[in-house]
């Protein structure tokens, strides 16, 4: 089978009679049965997904089909599906099966897009490197000694390695753009509210969204503006009519900024340094204006982030313990033992620790000097985005400062991998949009990510300003 680059190609061969919706599903079947040990999949819905492919090939023979019509895409096991097991790979509710979809979910099923399966992620997506899952690690493509990132690493290696053409992740500080780079794809997490919550295992709510893993922008841009709008169930997703995510950039001329403290940065790896220096020398030759600007809040990014992170999912998490669903320890003897055995059985050692960190912020003694200060923190940062942008159009940078790592080599370092976000929580503690694409390799071979960001809404120049930059990959 030929390995689609865009949906667009998938409707030329549909319609030109080169395949079938079958045909497609029965070959992303076979290339995920001959890489599983990349153990992208926690769990393949093989004959479902062939009984709607022969739906859907009817549907097109009778002009009803939807929109995604032959799009075959994976979910992050942290999305619920109806009927379908989700257990954001952890132990704690790894037998849990979910009573509704997400909201993101329904929209996309509207328009025929068929689900192949769920995706391995970090358990409750708190991760850089998809080695905290239950399920074990998932491996990269490009190299099976190296990480495929996190916590979305499932769904980029499942993009990465053709065993479906799209998938969704989710992006709370990174978890969609940083295994997009590690893998050569391109993760967008778009505006925060631009899609619905409703049905997304929370980490972190007023960071997380759901985003796309595609092997091109416009594929991103069509999943997101049928994902897009307003959803009665979450109060959080923006209320304004659904935004226009087509592109338009024309023949304008724009001014970006990037940034220079992250080319300074002692750990950036010399060919992603050189890879981001390489394209403001061709956005320069395009006849853009790019500038490097300081940003010394960029030092603060990763405790802010983690601060607030933590102690949100404190609260979220507070619901698993071993009472009304997910594992109840054999061990428990009365409501003390059955809370803190299950929670100490079911959870994994990061969650763990990040649950433990955000009590401590939280606790009586210290709220005032963490977590009020990091909503004091975020908002200088916030302001200073601003600031930014009333001159710029968009920001650039690495998305992370090295390529892919290898497995095992900052497991025991929590500080070292959470400074591999340290590119991408900025997108997330301000809700703005962005965008890792890949732009060539290191001396390994191993893919290179960079990253574009632009104001809260303006998604769509964003979109349109990567499919722009698309042709001077390297």
């Amino acid at each position: 089978m030929e390995n689609y680059i865009s949906y667009s190609q998938i409707i030329e061969a549909l319609n030109s009679k080169k395949t079938t919706v079958t045909a497609l599903v029965d070959q992303y079947l076979k290339n995920i049965d001959h890489k599983k040990h990349l153990n992208a999949f926690i769990e393949v819905w093989a004959e479902e997904a062939k009984a709607a492919a022969q739906q859907i090939d009817k549907k097109i023979a009778d002009g009803t089909a939807g929109k995604l019509a032959g799009m075959v895409i994976g979910i992050k096991d942290n999305i619920c599906y109806k009927n379908h097991k989700v257990s954001a790979s952890s132990k704690i509710i790894e037998n849990f099966t979910s009573l509704y979809s997400a909201t993101a979910v329904e929209r996309l099923l509207a328009e025929d897009v068929i689900i192949i399966g769920r995706l391995n992620c970090d358990e409750f997506a708190m991760g850089a490197s998809n080695e905290n899952s239950a399920y074990g690690a998932v491996l990269n493509d490009s190299d099976n000694t190296k990480v495929s990132g996190g916590s979305s690493g499932g769904s980029a290696v499942a993009v990465q390695a053709h065993l479906c053409h799209a998938s969704l992740g989710s992006d709370t500080g990174g978890s969609v753009r940083q295994p997009a780079s590690f893998t050569g794809t391109f993760g967008y997490k778009p505006t925060y509210g631009t899609i619905s919550r409703w049905g997304l295992i929370a980490y972190a709510s007023s960071f997380d969204i759901i985003g796309p893993v595609t092997k091109s922008v416009e594929d991103a841009q069509l999943l997101v503006s049928i994902m897009a709008g307003a959803d009665e169930y979450d109060a959080t997703a923006l209320q304004e009519s659904k935004k226009d995510f087509n592109f338009d950039l024309g023949n304008k001329k724009y001014k970006i900024a990037y940034i220079q403290d992250a080319l300074d940065l002692a750990g950036i790896q010399p060919e992603v340094k050189q890879a981001t220096l390489d394209l403001i020398e061709k956005l320069r030759a395009e006849g853009h204006t790019v500038e490097g600007i300081s940003l010394p809040e960029l030092s603060y990014v990763i405790p802010v982030y983690y601060t607030l992170t933590t102690a949100e999912a404190s609260s979220n998490l507070s619901r698993y313990a071993g009472m009304h669903y997910g594992l109840r320890s054999k061990n428990a003897v009365d409501l003390e033992t059955t809370i803190r055995k299950s929670r100490t059985e079911g959870f994994g050692a990061e969650v763990k620790r990040r649950i433990m960190l955000g009590t401590f912020v939280l606790s009586s003694g210290y709220y005032d000097a963490y977590y009020t200060k990091a909503q004091k923190v975020r908002r200088i940062i916030a302001n200073r985005t601003a600031e930014i942008f009333k001159d710029f159009d968009f920001i650039l940078s690495p998305t992370a400062p090295t390529t892919a790592f290898k497995i095992g080599e900052k497991s025991n370092d929590p500080v070292q991998m959470y400074l591999a976000d340290i590119f991408t929580v900025h997108a997330n503690i301000v809700g703005i949009p962005a965008v890792s694409f890949p732009y060539g390799k290191d001396n390994q071979n191993m893919p290179i990510g960079l990253q574009l960001m632009a104001n809260h809404n303006e998604d769509a120049k964003l979109l349109s300003m990567v499919e722009f930059i698309r042709p001077n990959m390297l």
